[in-house]
């Protein structure tokens, strides 16, 4: 049956979002040190301006995919888009660290709403099957695309003045609800129940204490009992949260969905995915700027390479996944990224882009070919009703991650730099660092064999 043509306008405004979601984290990275040096931040509130991002984001997104599910998935959508285009705005005219840090957290609840019921939109406006995987593969595409691209466009925005690293996504974010308001319709498509005010409170609680205990890990020797604290009081409301869903009629997050083993390997696989190039990305852009002093913008467009997946996710990707299956397709995009890993850890001082290449174009396979087979894979065969908690555990999966993979490098890499200065030793630090994301990529890829070898069992089993 093919699908409506309003459908495939629903997904492009979906794309923008996610793009937007992309570029306004990637161009805000680069520009951290042009909002240092104008508003005299100190070390620890430019951290923060970043962390606090990741705190609302990582906190709030299964609270956001289940509000999806029970509220309204266009409502949701549209409203905390219009929060995100506010907040941003703000960003631009702060004049004090803290308005900055106000506004970034704010933005990254938004992005939690937004992004679970943005997926949700997808899935239940495509019908499960080759459809659905197409649209949900050029949605991922999109995703990976708007952080490499960001990465460049915030190296030219910065130039100008960082303060338009926050407003051009407020005049993107404009745009899309614009288009947004008369394409996407309300479907009265809410799950039923009643809103689970203690789990929510809780689950929120313990993502943001456990969140905030990963980014702290950044710094091992600044306050350990602090980390030690936040991960112990993150998973003591982690228990009660559970103990709380146990005995709710109208749970939060209904725990038997846990019990989907492929949908669980999906949501391990994709925090290491997001732990290795998160992680690899830092480094890269210490690699290029501090140790080789090349700028944000010839940084940008060495890592534009990455951004492959652009181009391969919609059009190579679907075609592989309908010839050899999603579990497959992961597992060859697993191995280009270890590869790619690898031929980093031999990195000089002296490495020409060429030699640098080959890792950049396997990492934007990796992308093209885990990223959104992997968001398949977690939404695949999940009631409707639940399609926003499943989009907000995946999306969860893939934030918590990123922030993982980024506290671990920078941890080895302090711990393994000491108190050298030399570039020599910046070089060494770098490539212990490097230990990261291949141990995260290689993890991944043996939980990608069991899950073959799983399947293969069920199969046989299924014919006897």
């Amino acid at each position: 049956m093919p699908v409506p043509t309003r459908s495939w306008g629903v997904l492009i405004v979906l794309c923008g979002a996610i793009f937007l979601e992309g570029i306004d984290v990637a161009m805000l990275n680069v520009a951290l040190p042009s909002i240092r040096a104008d508003l005299g931040l100190s070390t620890g509130m430019l951290s923060g301006v970043v962390s606090a991002y990741v705190l609302g984001y990582g906190g709030f997104m299964l609270l956001g995919g289940r509000a999806a599910d029970l509220l309204g998935r266009r409502r949701m959508f549209l409203l905390w888009l219009v929060v995100f285009l506010l907040f941003s705005g703000l960003g631009g005219f702060a004049e004090e660290g803290w308005v900055l840090l106000v506004a970034r957290f704010v933005t990254g609840v938004a992005a939690a709403f937004m992004t679970p019921a943005g997926l949700s939109l997808i899935t239940t406006n495509f019908p499960e099957g080759p459809q659905r995987n197409r649209a949900l593969l050029i949605y991922a595409g999109t995703a990976a695309g708007g952080f490499a691209l960001g990465l460049v466009i915030g190296g030219l925005l910065a130039a100008m003045g960082w303060r338009w690293v926050f407003f051009a996504p407020v005049l993107l974010a404009l745009a899309i609800l614009v288009a947004a308001v008369p394409l996407i319709k309300d479907r009265g498509d809410r799950a039923e129940g009643s809103f689970d005010v203690a789990g929510a409170i809780t689950i929120t609680g313990a993502m943001i204490l456990l969140v905030y205990g990963v980014v702290r890990l950044e710094h091992p020797s600044d306050g350990p009992l602090l980390t030690v604290g936040a991960f112990a009081a993150g998973l003591a409301l982690l228990a009660l949260f559970v103990a709380v869903e146990r005995r709710s009629a109208s749970p939060l997050v209904r725990l038997g969905i846990l019990r989907s083993g492929p949908l669980v390997r999906a949501n391990v696989m994709a925090a290491l995915l997001t732990a290795s190039f998160f992680g690899f990305q830092f480094l890269v852009t210490l690699y290029l700027q501090e140790l080789r002093g090349w700028s944000t913008v010839q940084t940008g467009l060495a890592l534009l390479a990455a951004a492959a997946d652009v181009v391969l996710a919609p059009t190579l990707t679907p075609w592989l996944v309908n010839r050899y299956g999603n579990a497959k397709v992961v597992l060859g995009g697993l191995l280009s990224g270890l590869l790619a890993y690898a031929l980093f850890l031999g990195v000089g001082l002296d490495w020409t882009y060429a030699a640098m290449l080959p890792s950049m174009l396997l990492i934007g396979l990796m992308f093209a070919f885990v990223y959104g087979p992997l968001t398949i894979v977690a939404t695949d065969g999940i009631a409707e009703h639940e399609q926003g908690l499943a989009g907000g555990l995946i999306n969860s999966s893939f934030q918590f991650g990123a922030a993982l993979g980024l506290s671990m490098v920078t941890a080895v890499n302090v711990a393994a730099l000491g108190g050298a200065t030399d570039a020599g030793a910046g070089l060494e630090a770098m490539r212990t660092a490097l230990v990261v994301p291949v141990t995260a990529t290689l993890l991944a890829a043996v939980i990608a064999v069991a899950g073959l070898r799983t399947r293969v069992r069920e199969r046989a089993l299924s014919t006897i």
